[in-house]
């Protein structure tokens, strides 16, 4: 399922959820905004070859797998879990990087892509739902929360001719700066607002971008983790959201251990 559904499906479990707790208690590739447009042709005054993309079938053997991390699922997304590039409209168009590195779509024109979802339950998670005729209001309402405690992070290699990449994460890191303030989009027939782009720092790759992005869609408010890293011509992006965060209006890590197996595979 698509991030913005994910979101507004966990919302509608919630819901459903507290009522029942309140009646047992009796109460495809993308040409990209303004990053890695237009390829380079290599330094044509020191003759010097233009760097190579990675091929589809070398990124399908370097994006991280479940074996390459401890108490994580690692699937590959199916048709339902991708969002449709063509669908994708922002109303700042400096802002487009920001939109489709939030919504996994490549920034700019990469050779070549691969995608896996990645999930991470917390122990209560595992458990599923409690319980809850046993439980005060005020447990069963934390249980049910916990039950809910699951990351989910969309992985994605995208590999550059030249210096594409380098292209790409300078626009997005340049409209990171640019849209800090907010501003509106859509994807897949979901309109939201961007409401803030916080910076946060991390060391991965030869350089990388990382924000906390605020959307609020149909009035509810989440955050999400935007990530992307490079290394050699290659990107790698992760968005991540925590369910029971977005539930209790709470702040979560960044996805580190993902991040990490990613780097160590990509070299």
């Amino acid at each position: 399922m698509r991030a913005t559904a994910v979101r507004r499906a966990v919302l509608t479990v919630s819901a459903a959820a507290l009522a029942v707790l309140t009646t047992a208690c009796g109460g495809g590739e993308a040409t990209g905004g303004n990053g890695g447009d237009k390829a380079a042709k290599g330094d044509a005054a020191s003759g010097a070859p233009a760097a190579k993309a990675l091929t589809a079938a070398e990124l399908e053997k370097l994006v991280v797998a479940s074996a390459d991390i401890e108490d994580h699922k690692v699937v590959e997304p199916g048709k339902d879990a991708v969002s449709d590039p063509g669908t994708l409209s922002v109303e700042q168009a400096g802002c487009e990087p920001v939109a489709q590195a939030l919504s996994s779509l490549p920034v700019g024109t990469p050779a070549a892509s691969a995608q896996r979802l990645v999930t991470q339950e917390s122990a209560a998670a595992a458990k599923g739902m409690p319980d809850l005729s046993e439980l005060t209001p005020e447990e069963a309402e934390d249980a049910m929360l916990d039950s809910l405690d699951i990351t989910r992070t969309m992985t994605s290699l995208r590999s550059y001719d030249a210096d594409g990449a380098e292209r790409a994460l300078t626009a997005l890191r340049e409209a990171g700066e640019k849209c800090a303030g907010g501003f509106t989009m859509s994807v897949d027939g979901e309109k939201q607002q961007i409401t803030g782009i916080t910076e946060e720092k991390l060391a991965a790759g030869e350089d990388a971008v990382a924000w906390t992005v605020g959307t609020k869609m149909d009035g509810t408010s989440a955050d999400t983790k935007v990530v992307v890293f490079r290394q050699g011509t290659t990107l790698a992006g992760f968005s991540s959201f925590n369910i029971a965060a977005i539930s209790r209006d709470e702040a979560f890590e960044q996805p580190t251990a993902v991040i990490k197996a990613q780097e160590a595979k990509l070299g």
